[in-house]
């Protein structure tokens, strides 16, 4: 048997591809959108995709499985649990619990746990060239290396009412009836890393085992002692901020995401085209690091910054669903531009038109930043755009509260008039929310220089 696990950090999502090396067979789980990863893969390893699968209907990035089965023309195998309320919308196999997918040699067993989501499923893999006794098990968003799925999204993201404490038993009850009862020797291999906001205590470890799960998990003696009132506090305390973003994933990815289909390269424009432009018929996407943007950038320019949070940012401060605008990024060639745009297809957005390569000829002006010695020089309003517990850990006195991923969708809630300072912990997440506000129309809008660290390194 063959096993490639693909994970992207921006997210911190992954997924796999399991290939039987006696037929050529091979399945993805998870897939991503950039499907020619694992078209590439396979190819290197002479495996066909043949099959098609995912673990429920995500939130925090746009699942490929559809695209990857209609590039491939392999069958897409889906959820058909959790009700009518949970299914999908476009044309697939359904999948229940029992269910079993033969990838050439190796068995494919559904298992349904629902907990995270009410469709969720996880799938029991054997070799059965080797044994015919299971040797892993792909979890999705229900069991963790060190946590397990949170079941309150749907209410944070989706518009449900209470269903997190539905979710919460759910998840206690297949944690005792389902996971319990498997064997500790199985491989796990979970949709998410560390950083992911489908959790709260996710392990920087991409893999583990059932049977270490089972004795460090820290719901474990929970489960040992029937405790589900315990349990569900204890899960439902303290998870992280569901970015605005989520309630569309859902949505789009239960829909159908759309098909992109071979694209072509990104093509170079001259700086001149974008003259007049910028915040007005087309989006422009600054990917130059923070410093460098606060250096002079194109007014109403969005500042995402190419890092490790590419995606991440961008998915808080552009709404495909509220702007159809061209978007037009600042790349250093083809290349780079092709790997924006593949990134932005995470999380849906996909009308990436063009590159251009610097900002010669067009209007370039400085960030507006405070040092923070000069916050008590006058009157501002301080927005804190860390989440809800980098804030209740510490935070510049008098700053209100608003996680970077929720303020497109809070706009009525930020100060208007005024000076308006925008923090985060370094910076990052600042600045894309002060190019995000700056391009709606807020006036007056500053960054702190250094953020929280610069000004806890002040005030000490």
């Amino acid at each position: 048997m063959y096993l490639k696990h693909f994970y992207d950090s921006d997210l911190a999502q992954g997924s796999y591809l399991i290939g039987c090396q006696v037929t050529g067979d091979a399945l993805v789980i998870d897939a991503r959108r950039d499907v020619h990863a694992y078209l590439a893969d396979a190819e290197a390893n002479k495996l066909r995709i043949t099959a098609v699968t995912e673990t429920h209907i995500h939130a925090d990035y746009l699942s490929g499985s559809r695209e990857l089965a209609a590039t491939t023309g392999a069958p897409l195998h889906l959820s058909a649990e959790g009700g009518a309320e949970w299914s999908y919308g476009f044309d697939h196999l359904p999948l229940s619990d029992g269910d079993v997918i033969m990838v050439g040699k190796v068995r494919v067993e559904v298992m349904h746990t629902p907990g995270h989501t009410p469709e969720h499923l996880a799938f029991l893999v054997t070799d059965t060239q080797l044994t015919d006794q299971p040797g892993y098990l792909f979890t999705g968003d229900w069991v963790f290396v060190g946590d397990v799925g949170r079941p309150d999204l749907l209410d944070e993201a989706a518009g449900g009412v209470d269903t997190r404490f539905v979710g919460a038993k759910q998840l206690f009850a297949t944690l005792r009836d389902r996971f319990m009862p498997l064997p500790d020797h199985l491989q796990l291999w979970p949709g998410h890393g560390a950083g992911s906001a489908c959790g709260k205590a996710l392990g920087a470890v991409a893999s583990s085992t059932v049977g270490y799960e089972k004795l460090t998990g820290w719901w474990r003696d929970y489960v040992a002692n029937d405790d589900e009132s315990g349990f569900t506090a204890e899960l439902l305390a303290g998870q992280p901020d569901a970015p605005g973003y989520f309630g569309r994933m859902k949505r789009v990815n239960r829909a159908g995401p759309p098909l992109l289909g071979p694209r072509p390269a990104v093509p170079l424009l001259e700086p001149a085209a974008l003259a007049g432009r910028v915040n007005r018929d087309l989006v422009l996407i600054d990917t130059r690091s923070v410093r460098q943007q606060w250096d002079g950038s194109v007014p109403g320019a969005l500042s995402i910054p190419g890092g490790a949070s590419f995606a991440t940012y961008a998915s808080y401060v552009i709404d495909p669903e509220l702007d159809a605008r061209d978007i037009v990024v600042l790349a250093a060639d083809q290349q780079a531009a092709a790997a924006f745009r593949d990134r932005l297809s995470y999380v849906g957005i996909d009308n990436v038109t063009g590159y251009v390569t610097s900002f010669a000829g067009l209007d370039v002006r400085p960030a507006r930043l405070v040092k923070p010695a000069e916050l008590a020089d006058e009157p501002v309003h301080l927005l804190d755009v860390r989440s809800h517990a980098e804030h209740l850990a510490g935070s510049v006195p008098g700053s209100r509260q608003i996680p970077a991923g929720q303020v497109l969708r809070r706009l009525d809630e930020v100060p208007r008039g005024g000076k308006l300072v925008i923090y985060c912990q370094g910076g990052g997440r600042a600045a894309a929310v002060a190019g995000l506000l700056r391009a709606r129309g807020f006036g007056n809008v500053y960054e702190l220089d250094g953020s929280f660290d610069g000004w806890s390194a002040h005030v000490r």
